[in-house]
């Protein structure tokens, strides 16, 4: 219910105790009848402002006491409750407004009753008068602590509903991508899934024919019929990553190099494979990205290499996993290919992993592919 409790005193709060303090005391030494204990209670009173915000019930016990004392005992006057009326606006804005009040009235009622009592330097009507005033003082204390106290606990409300706000947003943005991707999903079911099953089926009813007739199937037909059913697969995947961007879909990894391979060579590509390094558990991520290059710099081979091999080559390190694809193909090093979008795609994922991706004709004629990726994330 206080504020900043458990605080240290700060700079300012020094200040002000010591400016306080100042000031009393430089009145009190204008009153001749002073004595040391009365100094000692303006400057204990003064000085316990120094706790009036992390513990304002204690600089307002003590400084009503001291200043109590001091007023009873030389009738200052109104200056005397200046640590009072501070302690008495930090209580108030720390909630408590019952102890403020009733110290309040303790200080004014015994400062009255001193001065009443003590000989008349003046009027019981200028008493009554000066009493009235700091009365008025102590009141409007109260009245600024509790509309700071009621700005503050606004300012937190508000800062509250901005936060609830920024949360709601991101909320709304989140749902609106989750719609988003039902969207491509449905679209991408309805215009690619479908075509690429006719392709399949219609390849098989090929396949069927031809062994019917006991025609050699060809294998460029064979390379069509299991790449439509992979490229079924693999969109499925794709689509569930869409409808659910939590779940981690069964994609094609490095487990599932072999097939991509022995495709490869169905299309009449030779391609090899040599794995070097201890096989080693991937992180999704790169194990996907790994077979992605893969397939590229396969296609690549088949489309612009002309009769050209591949050597593929996965190379397991502790810290990271390399890949390289080679050909011999008609590249150069003084007809460097333009970089299409499959490049630049295979790019962007090496880019992501935190890993270098080097795509470049060999000097010895041909083209090659050379990723390496972090096995432990980006760094």
């Amino acid at each position: 219910m206080g504020f900043e409790q458990g605080r240290l005193p700060n700079a300012t709060d020094v200040v002000l105790a010591a400016t306080v303090a100042a000031v009393l005391l430089a009145g009190a030494l204008a009153t001749p009848v002073m004595r040391p204990l009365d100094h000692a209670a303006v400057l204990v009173g003064s000085l316990a402002l120094v706790a009036w915000r992390w513990s304002p019930l204690l600089a307002l016990a003590v400084s009503t006491v001291c200043m109590l004392f001091y007023a009873g005992s030389a009738t200052p006057g109104p200056p005397a409750a200046f640590p009072v009326l501070i302690s008495v606006f930090a209580s108030v804005r720390a909630g408590h407004r019952v102890l403020a009040a009733a110290a309040a009235v303790v200080f004014l009622g015994g400062t009255l009753a001193a001065q009443l009592a003590a000989p008349a330097a003046k009027s019981p009507q200028e008493i009554i008068q000066g009493t009235t005033l700091l009365l008025g003082w102590f009141i409007a204390a109260g009245v600024t602590a509790t509309v700071t106290k009621h700005r503050q606990a606004y300012l937190r409300q508000a800062e509250a509903r901005a936060a609830e706000a920024e949360r709601t947003r991101e909320e709304v943005a989140r749902r609106r991508a989750g719609e988003e991707r039902l969207r491509i999903a449905r679209e991408l079911h309805d215009s690619l899934t479908h075509s690429i099953s006719i392709i399949k089926v219609q390849a098989g009813v090929a396949v069927h024919l031809a062994r019917k007739r006991g025609e050699e199937v060809p294998a460029a037909l064979l390379a069509i019929q299991e790449a439509s059913g992979d490229a079924i697969r693999e969109l499925r995947a794709t689509l569930e990553v869409l409808r659910d961007s939590d779940g981690e879909p069964p994609g094609s990894g490095l487990d599932r190099l072999d097939d991509l391979v022995d495709r490869a060579r169905s299309t009449g590509l030779p391609a090899t494979v040599t794995i070097t390094g201890e096989q080693q558990s991937l992180p999704t991520d790169v194990d996907r990205a790994a077979y992605r290059i893969v397939q590229e710099a396969l296609t690549n081979v088949g489309r612009h290499a002309g009769q050209a091999s591949a050597l593929v080559r996965i190379d397991y390190r502790p810290d990271e996993l390399v890949v390289q694809v080679d050909d011999d193909g008609h590249a150069h090093p003084d007809r460097p290919p333009v970089p299409g979008v499959g490049l630049l795609g295979m790019r962007e994922r090496v880019t992501a992993l935190g890993g270098r991706l080097r795509a470049e004709p060999r000097p010895e004629g041909g083209f090659t592919i050379r990723a390496e990726l972090p096995v432990k994330g980006p760094s």
